[in-house]
């Protein structure tokens, strides 16, 4: 089974966050909700706290098949200050695993150079962070093992690629219909 861990800060997007991990738990892929604060209750920019299922240090980021970074501020700038979630980052993406990231999000592997030479999206006024990028308006754009996704109106784009990737489109296919998304 395919094993995700969706990485928490403070001040990040809700709705970013839970509506992809509500689309791959229809799925029936395995996410974790993950905390970086060293605390279970994660408070959103919009004062919705959030009970992750583990912290950082009781999970182990080389076991997961995606690493996903909701977006936010100053959940972006929080995730982007976490030195142990770079490294599992870098780490991911030299073993070819896949990592996704929504919003200002992308930024954060951008400031890790982990974009230079793909095809990447981003919530507008944040291109210059994706250093190396050639940047797109798209939606959502998988270019190998990195999906980005623009914003918030796209969280349920990205659950849906992400499934696709995982599991195929026919299951994707499916989910979308479960949920009446016909777009």
């Amino acid at each position: 089974m395919c094993k995700v861990l969706a990485f928490l800060a403070d001040g990040l997007e809700e709705v970013e966050c839970l509506a992809v991990v509500d689309v791959l738990r229809r799925a029936d892929i395995d996410v974790t909700l993950v905390s970086i604060t060293g605390n279970k209750q994660v408070t959103g920019s919009h004062g919705i706290t959030i009970v992750t299922d583990a912290l950082y240090e009781e999970t182990d980021p080389q076991e997961a098949d995606l690493l996903f970074l909701p977006g936010g501020m100053p959940g972006t700038t929080n995730l982007k200050a976490y030195k142990q979630l770079g490294e599992a980052l870098e780490e991911a993406n030299r073993q070819g695993r896949r990592i996704a990231a929504i919003c200002a999000a992308p930024s954060v592997l951008g400031s890790l150079g982990l974009l230079k030479g793909k095809t990447a999206t981003c919530y507008p006024g944040y291109e210059e962070q994706l250093d190396g990028a050639s940047c797109s308006q798209a939606g959502v754009i998988t270019d190998g093992n990195i999906t980005t996704a623009r914003g918030l109106g796209y969280a349920l784009d990205l659950g849906i690629e992400l499934v696709r990737l995982f599991s195929g489109s026919e299951h994707a296919a499916k989910v979308k219909r479960a949920i009446q998304y016909e777009r």
